[in-house]
Formats: C-alpha cells, structure tokens, sequence
C-alpha cells in the first residue's frame, strides 16, 4: 500500500522525487530499509548480492549521486552508506510503502482501549503503554489540562518565603504546589488568603475563579492587606502553572521510555538516546512540537532537527490528533524514538489508534 493520502502526508514535490531515476531509486530504497532494519551502512557490493542488478561498480557511481544530492552519507572511512535526514524525509514522504494493520491487532487496540475504562485518563494512559509495546519505542500523548470545579483551596506556610497550595476540586482530584511568598509574611495573612478565596473559588473552574478574582485586585475592591493581596495573586498564577493572563498548559503523558534503550550498542547511540530523554523531560517543547500536529488531519512525521525543537537530530516523531464529542481536536497521540524506526509499521498503528481514541471519547457522556 503506498496511498498516504488518508494518513496527512504533506508528500515531496513530484519534481523532487523525479530528480531519482528508476535505477537510484531502487537503490536509494534497498539502502535505507536496510539502515532502518539494521542501524548498519551498506556497500556496493552487498547491495549488488541483494538483488541490484548492477555491478558494484555501477551502484557505487549511483551511490555517489544520491551522496551529492544530500541524501547519503558515509558515517565512515568505509564505502558504506546511510540516509541523511533529508533522505529519510525523502523516503517517508514519497517511497514509504505503508501497511495495514492485520484485523487481530485491530481488534486488540480497541479491547485494550475500551477496557481501560471509560474516563478519559484512563485510555490515553492505555494508549501510551500499548502503542511502546506495540512500537517498541516511548509511547506519548498530550491532553488538554484539566480544569475541574473547585471545592476547596488552603494556603498552608512550610518556611521562610515558602507556602503550599492544597486546591481540591469537586470531582476528589486535589493538587499541591509549593510557591514563593513575600517576605515577612504573618500567619494571618495565611488565613485571610485561604477565607477570601475558598469564598469565591467554590463551584467555578480554576481559570473562572481567576479572572474574578485577579479581577477584583487589579480594581483595588478586595478586602485584602497587601501582603495578603501579593500572596492570593501568587497562589493562583503558580498553581495554574501559567503567567497571570495565560491559559493552562496541557498534560503530556509518556510511557515506555525504557524500550528506547533495547539494543542500543553503540556508546555514541546510547548518548543520543539519554540526550533525548532529556529532551522528553523538558515538556514544553514537546508539547510545541505536538501542538503543530494539530494543525491537520491524520499522521504526521518529525523527523531530527527539522524541528528546531530537540537538541538532537537523532530522534523522530510520528503522531496523530483525536477529537473529542464535538469532533474538536483535542490533543495528539503517538510514538517517540530514534530516527530508525519501522515507519511502514508504526505509521497505521498510530492512525488507528487516534481514530479509537477519537471514537470512544464521542461516545462519552
């Protein structure tokens, strides 16, 4: 199947992909399936013993073609090649042959999904786990931050210029986060803030109680000393983990960071693969690179540094948007891993997997 139209694929120009006669593309693919299967530059004369009907002689000087066209490279003395980065955007965008998902791992994405529950927590933690079984790569997925009514909120001190938020929401979920607070702060001060906004945070949402509240100081009406004043506004702009003003973050999920470490040899590799756990742990610039999926339909591949968001060139990222009752895009799902990954295979998986997800959250009620 090489139709990737359904999926989002932003294909090549065709101009670009004609540039490759019938000859180098033949070989430009036998070399990167190979890198993909093997991690290993391939020569000439291994090419010519899998299959290519040329002389060595001959796909060398096609190899050397494909290395001045910037999509090859010898990561060595050898006469091995790889694809570069712009090779395997070649390959993915215009050669990719993509399969079909086999009816019992159909059947098995929906059963684990639906057995998960029916919250919606507990399938996208299900989604995460089952696509880095299934990928063997760092399953991933961003959903909106949630913003439940509020029932309770406390200021409780821990020290010097330090306090705990307890915020407890009407659906049981409860939140802690310590912030800064003025110095000199009375325990009053403590008391008043918890009183003034266990008030007017009851039954809104976090972002509601907010705008009111910031409303009313900003206008000077609050009942409030100063330092009080200071300590209800830092409260609510910390726990909300935003600027005063800025709308909440999303959540990011990742599971299975562990698989990204099977098989790696190679010290250089495994450097990589820390560096891109990193990366992972600095989510906001993932969660940027995942926000840019929502901007279309289906699959969407990053691959590198193309991104300009990872440290790194050796990673990729394949994933996919799921909707909610409304058929709003909500958040984003899939797979993260080093650049060699099986694309053919992991690409339909992570489309049926956003298509379940975005299925049984219409169902919600």
């Amino acid at each position: 199947m090489n139709d990737r139209s359904h999926l989002g694929f932003n294909p090549v120009p065709p101009t670009r992909v004609g540039e490759l006669s019938e000859r180098s593309r033949d070989i430009f693919r036998s070399i990167v399936e190979s890198y993909l299967d093997t991690g290993e530059p391939i020569g000439s004369r291994t090419l010519s013993q899998r299959g290519i009907a040329l002389s060595p002689a001959s796909i060398r000087n096609v190899m050397s073609d494909l290395e001045a066209m910037g999509l090859l490279r010898s990561p060595h003395s050898s006469a091995g090649r790889v694809p570069t980065q712009a090779g395997l955007r070649l390959f993915v965008d215009g050669l990719l042959e993509v399969g079909n998902l086999g009816q019992d791992e159909r059947r098995g994405i929906e059963a684990q999904l639906a057995a998960s529950g029916r919250k919606m927590e507990d399938m996208l933690t299900q989604a995460t786990t089952m696509l880095s079984g299934l990928s063997q790569c760092a399953g991933l997925v961003v959903t909106p931050k949630r913003d439940p009514a509020l029932k309770h909120v406390e200021f409780v001190p821990l020290g010097p210029q330090r306090a705990l938020v307890i915020i407890v929401g009407e659906d049981g979920t409860v939140e802690n986060r310590a912030i800064e607070t003025p110095l000199g702060l009375p325990p009053s001060a403590f008391v008043e803030a918890t009183n003034y906004l266990s008030s007017r945070m009851t039954g809104r949402t976090l972002e509601e109680a907010r705008r009111e509240v910031l409303g009313e100081i900003e206008q000077q009406r609050a009942e409030l000393d100063g330092l009080a004043t200071r300590l209800v506004s830092a409260g609510l702009a910390e726990w909300s983990g935003t600027q005063i003003g800025d709308s909440g973050s999303p959540l990011l999920i990742v599971r299975g960071q562990a698989r990204l470490l099977e098989d790696v040899t190679a010290a250089g590799e495994l450097e990589r693969i820390r560096q891109l756990f990193d990366d992972i742990e600095r989510k906001n610039d993932l969660i940027q690179l995942l926000d840019l999926s929502k901007q279309g339909e289906g699959v969407r591949i990053f691959i590198g540094s193309e991104t300009n968001l990872f440290s790194l060139s050796g990673s990729s990222v394949i994933v996919s948007p799921y909707t909610d009752q409304q058929h709003r895009v909500v958040g984003v799902v899939g797979v993260i891993g080093p650049t060699r990954v099986n694309y053919a295979r992991i690409v339909p998986m992570v489309d049926f997997t956003a298509k379940v997800l975005s299925r049984l959250l219409s169902q919600q009620r």
